[in-house]
């Protein structure tokens, strides 16, 4: 059966109980041999950090702008302090979990996405040697979205396309978890379906802006890699991951 990667944003950090809900719920799909990979951000605890410090937190286009003199600190909330909490809340629930980065083991390739927004990086696929040995020896990796430029110098990477790069280099089914249900229409209710169509002429409107035009974008980048389709949902309703898990649908689906 296909890995299922599972990417969750910062917000969940501070959500006790709809964590401990979703790794109840990972620990369920270990035990049913889905072996899953979480890919996590963390924006607010940057957010945090930076406000801490008395610098400035910028975005462009919903991305985070990450001058020099951050990244020491966006990486250290994400691939140290947030990474390091979801494991240890893991465990609490018997998952398996390892912390990792998109550093390690040579998982992507890593490049800089543009000059305004600094220490920011994108990626492609890499070895998956270290992932896929973690997997076949029943360890559930939970991945950090910083990586590195290849010469020793640290990136922030947008956790949405991080996880659809550990997707691709799997084969594995992607589920982006949010704190909201999925994409909503100009009333607030929820696109069960949605088309490349569908999404320009409500991203023209203004209704899909900022984080989840990221989002958005990125899952149908990843629906045309995979030659599949992504689920945007969210982590308060971690049981419809049994059910996407097995075949079935939640959240809104991004058809290819």
């Amino acid at each position: 059966m296909q890995p299922l990667v599972i990417k969750v944003g910062g917000a969940l950090l501070d959500s006790v109980v709809e964590k401990a809900k979703l790794f109840e719920t990972i620990a369920t799909l270990a035990k049913q041999d889905i072996a899953v990979i979480l890919v996590h951000g963390g924006g607010c605890l940057v957010d945090e950090w930076i406000n801490a410090v008395g610098l400035e937190n910028q975005k462009l286009d919903g991305l985070r702008v990450t001058p020099k003199s951050q990244i020491g600190l966006v990486s250290g909330a994400l691939a140290g302090a947030a990474n390091k909490q979801l494991v240890a809340n893991a465990k609490l629930a018997a998952v398996n979990a390892v912390g990792l980065s998109l550093c390690d083991g040579n998982s992507v390739k890593a490049s800089y996405l543009d000059p305004q927004l600094g220490q920011v990086g994108t990626c492609e696929i890499g070895d998956a040697a270290l992932v896929n040995t973690l997997l076949a020896t029943g360890f559930t990796p939970f991945i950090a979205s910083i990586a590195d430029d290849g010469e020793g110098r640290l990136l922030n990477v947008n956790a949405d396309q991080a996880a659809q790069v550990i997707a691709q280099l799997v084969g594995g089914k992607l589920i982006l978890l949010s704190d909201v249900p999925g994409v909503l229409d100009a009333d607030k209710q929820l696109i069960k379906q949605l088309t490349p169509t569908h999404a320009n002429a409500l991203i023209a409107q203004g209704v899909i802006a900022g984080g989840m035009k990221v989002k958005v974008a990125t899952a149908f980048e990843t629906a045309k890699a995979l030659d599949g389709s992504i689920v945007i949902a969210s982590w308060k309703q971690p049981d419809d991951l049994l059910a996407f898990a097995t075949g079935g649908t939640c959240g809104t689906t991004i058809e290819p």
